[in-house]
């Protein structure tokens, strides 16, 4: 429960941590957006000036060239402007078109002074009143002015890439000083052009979306890489967080055996100065029993159970103090061969079949053979007691990354899953004898050696014991 609340705190300010970082991401990612179409969009109104500007030069270049090569000639050679006779009307279409060649003009139309069309690229249109509009007005009062036409769907509208994009601009046609005098800055007419800019739009939309596509791929990648970044870290807190808890509840559980040792070192101590005396006496009981009843067994059981009580508290006082080992150079070969020689008859009378698996040349180790004895011979008592007649262990030595790994590997049922959670609890058996210590005893002996051990169960059928000892 425990570790459940801490792990879940260690989550909710993550949490934390993970909703600023991607709503700062969010926020970068929306202002960088609005910024690249803010800069597409000053792009249009810079190309939209400048293409106001180029048709202002057009029409003062066009507004000279109508004046000097043809509104003199012809009222120098006809006495008057008349645009419907023909030769007339090829004449200022000659001046026109060579006046605009090349400089991508869709359409030029002139309006005289009463708002009648006398000059179209479209003849259709020539002798049409009031076309020119408002336009026509403002241009009449000496104002240019130029408005933006798109044409397309909805969604191209909508996303600012029309198929065509145009501009027309309206300016005066004035008399210059220098040509006609009595009618300087005179406005004549009015000049209509239009300009098919369609390119030069597409061109700054391909250039907003390079914008955009770079920021959406910069800001993918720091999403890559701030997710993993965060994935990590939240991996790494997690791992601490239950390392910090394994800790924690590794220090409570070693407080608490702490606890229960110097309690049952005490208690034990205490019972065995007593049982002594009982064991003794039962001994000098027996002696004196046996000229007046020879058949008696009370002093028998009670020394019996006097020497089975007093290997109990030998338990609890292994458990609660264990000993510290005296190393010294020995071979775990032999000191195994040492506990298969005691249990032979054992092993004899129920038909055990042990299989060795020793690798050659195993080096020498640093340990207390006396404890190891112990220790190994409590992993032989419980194998064999899982074992049926006719059973087999398997003995495996072998020498791996400066440590001697010993496996006893049995053939038994196995140990269910809920009590091989439990076995390295002090005091828990599932025997009808017995105080529960035994394999807490070997643990103790084995990190005593600052090796380590780990009982699991094979996949078949059996039980796996691990010892790793270092050299």
């Amino acid at each position: 429960m425990l570790y459940k609340l801490s792990k879940l705190q260690s989550v909710k300010s993550f949490r934390l941590v993970k909703f600023f970082t991607f709503s700062s991401l969010v926020i970068m990612f929306t202002a960088t957006i609005t910024i690249s179409a803010l800069n597409a969009h000053w792009v249009r109104n810079i190309l939209l000036e400048k293409s106001e500007e180029y048709a202002s030069l057009l029409v003062e270049n066009l507004n000279h060239q109508i004046i000097s090569r043809f509104m003199l000639p012809v009222i120098i050679r006809y006495g008057g402007i008349r645009l419907r006779e023909k030769d007339q009307s090829q004449l200022m279409d000659k001046v026109v078109r060579s006046t605009l060649h090349s400089f991508n003009v869709e359409m030029v139309t002139l309006y005289d002074e009463n708002n009648i069309i006398s000059y179209s690229f479209d003849p259709s249109k020539i002798g049409q009143e009031n076309a020119g509009g408002v336009h026509y007005e403002k241009a009449m009062k000496k104002q240019t002015t130029s408005r933006l036409i798109q044409q397309g769907n909805f969604l191209e509208l909508l996303f600012l890439f029309p198929q065509e994009t145009k501009i027309i601009t309206f300016a005066p046609l004035r008399a210059e000083k220098q040509i006609i005098p009595d009618l300087a800055d005179r406005v004549l007419g009015v000049v209509e052009i239009v300009r098919d800019v369609s390119d030069d739009y597409k061109k700054v939309f391909k250039l907003q979306g390079l914008i955009i596509g770079s920021c959406f791929i910069i800001m993918g990648i720091l999403f890559i890489v701030l997710r993993f970044v965060v994935k990590h870290g939240e991996k790494i807190l997690e791992e601490r967080a239950e390392e910090k808890l394994k800790l924690e509840e590794k220090l409570h559980r070693a407080e608490h055996l702490s606890a229960i040792g110097e309690m049952t070192a005490g208690v034990s101590h205490e019972i065995r100065n007593p049982l002594g005396i009982i064991k003794s006496s039962a001994q000098l009981l027996k002696k004196k029993m046996a000229n007046v009843d020879a058949k008696s067994t009370i002093p028998d059981i009670i020394v019996e159970e006097s020497a089975r009580l007093d290997n109990i508290i030998t338990d609890f006082l292994d458990f609660a103090k264990p000993k510290t080992p005296d190393l010294h150079p020995c071979r775990v070969e032999e000191i195994i061969e040492k506990n298969i020689v005691y249990l032979s008859p054992q092993i004899e009378n129920q038909n055990f079949n042990i299989i060795k698996e020793i690798s050659e040349q195993l080096p020498e180790i640093m340990a207390d053979s006396a404890m190891l004895h112990q220790a190994f011979l409590n992993i032989f008592i419980n194998a064999f007691q899982s074992l049926k007649n006719n059973g087999c262990l398997t003995l495996r030595m072998k020498y791996d990354s400066e440590n001697i790994v010993i496996n006893f590997i049995d053939d038994g049922n196995g140990i269910p899953e809920d009590v091989l959670k439990k076995i390295w609890t002090p005091f828990f058996t599932t025997k009808d004898t017995g105080t529960g210590l035994g394999l807490g005893i070997v643990k103790n002996m084995i990190e005593a050696h600052k090796g380590t051990i780990a009982i699991t169960n094979n996949i078949t059928k059996g039980v796996n014991v691990e010892i790793r000892l270092p050299i």
